[in-house]
């Protein structure tokens, strides 16, 4: 079947797999609609390293990989017969852990002859909210959150957007994680600050940063401004409370993130503002957008917390949409290799 065909295909089945960072995920859409999405998650294997080691990532989903699979379409109740075509994630993401997906999703294509469509991680993301919400429409601003990226896009349409601006130096996931470290909460950062930070008060003081655009973050002071707080209690032999840390670190990283999405839902006369990716799971942040937007008549989506982190089901989402509004450029030939990071306006 042909990339032509399948846009217009009716109750079109797509077999996805995502494997970028430490989940080997698989999925399977009918029309858009999950009907499984399994994800084997390697957190505990990597929390003793305080992070994700690549090559024991790479080697973990290759043990991964075809269970998953297994189990995804069992669950759906359909056979790789059923199958019209398959998705996959190609970028952007650890080289060693891409490569484990693109080659066995390539190897499935090949064996059954069903065209292979090459997804965006990020554009992924974004997809996600369009699982949670099907009445999301572009054009609409996208604020992209996650432990790679942390971007202000206009999503102009199903398949392309705008990008505005993004983090000068660490993404917002990083932040976490390395705030979460210095007062030594467990990986991965950011469910621990969110955790640490319940019944804690704002009382520590964390100037936002000065940044080149209106839409663009600086992760990296904030982390060091925690540093230093942290560092000179300790010095000084007192005591840290970890949880008015964790809440001031998070809200101010909230207030920077949403005051950045709704300038430029104003500036563009756009009503909807759309969370993607995995930090998107987290609750100060979609408490603040969510107060933001009723002060401004503005409408706030999620995606569910399960479809903020990474799966493979908003990886399907997004092959859907590609087939069904792009151009063909998603189509994947048999050279199609993985890329450790891709322009986030690119297919």
């Amino acid at each position: 079947m042909t990339f032509a065909e399948l846009k217009e295909k009716k109750d079109l089945v797509i077999v996805a797999m995502e494997s970028s960072c430490d989940e080997t995920a698989c999925a399977v859409l009918k029309d858009g609609k999950i009907l499984s999405s399994v994800i084997s998650s390697q957190i505990d294997i990597h929390k003793e390293y305080g992070g994700v080691v690549p090559e024991i990532a790479s080697r973990n989903h290759v043990i991964n990989v075809e269970p998953v699979l297994s189990e995804a379409l069992e669950k759906a109740g359909v056979t790789l017969a059923d199958a019209d075509c398959f998705a996959v994630t190609y970028g952007a993401g650890l080289l060693g852990a891409l490569l484990v997906g693109v080659s066995y999703m390539k190897g499935l294509s090949f064996a059954t002859g069903k065209p292979l469509v090459k997804v965006n991680h990020i554009r992924g993301h974004i997809a996600a909210n369009y699982l949670a919400d099907p009445t999301l429409i572009p054009p609409y601003i996208g604020l992209i959150v996650s432990g790679g990226h942390t971007a202000v896009v206009r999503v102009d349409s199903y398949t392309s957007f705008t990008y505005l601006g993004g983090t000068m130096d660490d993404a917002v996931g990083e932040a976490f994680d390395k705030v979460a470290r210095v007062l030594s909460l467990p990986y991965p950062g950011g469910p621990e600050i969110e955790r640490a930070a319940k019944g804690g008060q704002r009382t520590v003081y964390i100037p936002e940063p000065k940044t080149t655009g209106p839409y663009d973050f600086s992760f990296s002071g904030i982390k060091t401004s925690v540093i230093n707080y942290v560092h000179t209690l300790e010095q000084k032999g007192e005591a840290i409370n970890k949880s008015d840390v964790a809440m001031s670190f998070q809200s101010a990283v909230a207030e920077m993130l949403v005051k950045a999405a709704t300038r430029a839902a104003k500036e563009y006369d756009l009503k909807d503002i759309a969370l993607a990716g995995g930090v998107g799971a987290n609750g100060e942040i979609r408490r603040v957008l969510t107060e933001e937007c009723e002060k401004r008549g503005l409408r706030p989506h999620f995606p569910t917390k399960e479809t903020c982190t990474d799966n493979a089901a908003m990886i399907a989402m997004e092959a859907y949409l590609q087939i069904k509004y792009g151009d063909g450029s998603a189509s994947a030939e048999d050279t199609l290799d993985a890329k450790a990071s891709i322009p986030l306006g690119g297919v």
